[in-house]
């Protein structure tokens, strides 16, 4: 009965206009014209966003009330500079336009903040280009105002297994700032099949940011893209820098009550933060009931870390009633194997207070001839002069008991030079750290030297 109704009142509303010519007679709306004016759109911007509507460029049931919401917000004049700039950006590959509408006008909003005048949008991709790459691979592209997606997932056809995990994700830097897929994807598929190419974008000068991502289909093909890509010349001068990206997924927390156990950070952080996994501990060498005081935070997946690290960061969660400091912890980075494989050093840890580099020299030195032994704290470094020597220890002695406490044993792995230029940034107040080898964690246990 009420469409009934409605349908009636829209024809009167429509005859009243033909009986009495108003400046409007030589607009027609469409049937949303009214549910904008009753959403408290001004006139001039309802009248333009319905032009928008008859353009075809976008449909009424595309716009979100979150949309409309925002735009009553600005005044008629930044409402239709809005519009005109929604209306002049290339929406050929936007899968959500009210969500780039929202985009739009919060990059205007930015501008004004700034005090810029809303910039004339630079020019874009080469839309033949694209079109041309979209057509030979068969893949997506999905534009919005912060990135350009393409891929994620790849056509079937390319591959049809679940999504890529880590390892598989390369970050490419140094980007060209009016560069595109047209030039990205040629390069780098080359390495092997591409999940998704994420290339970033600045929405107040509308060019990238200098930066992508691009996941592959397999960890041999990210790190065949980082032998053929990095420091590749794109353009006459201009060189990519390319890496294996790890996408971080665990916090370093420090200033936590030393006689908190695991179960006790566990279930406290849980309360605060969603997505934890795993509370990562360290107990000082000489009181096994004691932490040291910080510890690591792991999450399921690098967003749920990111939030824990908003709110935790915020000052307003508090933590035993104490606010805790945070930082990312590094990353894990998995050394070159080819480095790897001639490491001659092992790392023994959980070591006694009472052992001595005595014990230790006289306990390795049966599997060969040692150049030398440096223990720090609650662990050691412990250098043979042969590699098959050191291995065939670390197999060996791993998990036997040395002065009662169970000792555990990996290879050493020689120091990174950017692990260092962040430790050295970091410690810069501190004492200096052993530099000869640095012992990078298996994924469950961050370095010793932290804290």
């Amino acid at each position: 009965h009420n469409k009934m109704a409605n349908q009636v009142n829209g024809n009167a509303v429509q005859l009243k206009e033909e009986e009495e010519p108003m400046d409007t007679s030589s607009v027609t709306h469409t049937e949303h014209y009214k549910t904008l004016i009753e959403a408290g759109l001004p006139q001039k911007v309802a009248e333009r966003l319905d032009e928008i509507f008859q353009t075809g460029l976008v449909a009424y049931v595309d716009l979100d009330e979150r949309a409309i919401d925002a735009l009553r917000e600005f005044n008629e004049e930044g409402a239709l500079s809005v519009l005109q700039q929604f209306k002049e950006s290339d929406l050929s590959h936007v899968q959500n336009k009210s969500a780039f509408l929202c985009g739009v006008m919060k990059t205007y909003r930015q501008r004004e903040k700034q005090g810029s005048k809303v910039q004339e949008s630079t020019k874009g991709p080469d839309e033949a280009k694209i079109k041309a790459l979209l057509e030979r691979t068969g893949y997506t592209l999905d534009v919005t105002t912060g990135q350009r997606k393409y891929g994620g997932p790849p056509p079937d056809t390319i591959y049809s297994g679940v999504q890529p995990g880590i390892g598989t994700e390369v970050f490419v830097g140094k980007i060209p700032r009016d560069l595109y897929e047209d030039e990205l994807v040629p390069l780098f598929e080359k390495a092997g099949p591409i999940w998704d190419l994420r290339l970033m974008m600045d929405p107040l000068s509308g060019q990238n940011r200098g930066y992508a991502f691009i996941t592959f289909c397999s960890k041999d093909a990210a790190q065949e893209a980082v032998k053929l890509c990095d420091n590749y010349e794109i353009r006459p001068g201009k060189h990519l820098g390319v890496c294996i990206s790890v996408a971080n997924n665990r916090l370093f927390v420090g200033s936590i009550p030393k006689n908190k156990t695991k179960e006790n950070i566990l279930e406290e952080f849980s309360k605060v933060t969603e997505g934890l996994v795993d509370v990562i501990l360290y107990h000082q060498p000489d009181d096994k009931k004691k932490n040291r005081g910080f510890c690591f935070l792991e999450y399921e997946d690098h967003k749920s870390a990111a939030q824990a690290r908003r709110r935790l960061m915020s000052g307003k969660v508090k933590v035993w009633g104490n606010v805790v400091t945070v930082e990312w912890a590094d990353p894990v980075e998995e050394p070159d194997p080819e480095v790897m494989a001639k490491v001659k050093v092992l790392f023994v840890r959980n070591l006694a207070t009472t052992v001595t580099e005595e014990i230790l020299e006289k306990s390795f030195s049966e599997f060969g001839k040692l150049e030398r032994v440096k223990k720090l704290k609650d662990y050691a470094f412990v250098h043979f002069e042969d590699r098959g020597a050191a291995v065939k220890a670390m197999n060996e002695m791993n998990g036997k008991e040395i002065e009662g406490e169970e000792i555990e044993i990996v290879l050493a792995k020689p120091p990174d030079k950017k692990r260092k230029e962040r430790q050295a940034a970091r410690q810069a107040s501190r004492s200096t750290a052993y530099e000869d080898y640095y012992y990078y964690p298996p994924p469950r246990m961050p370095p010793p030297i932290r804290g």
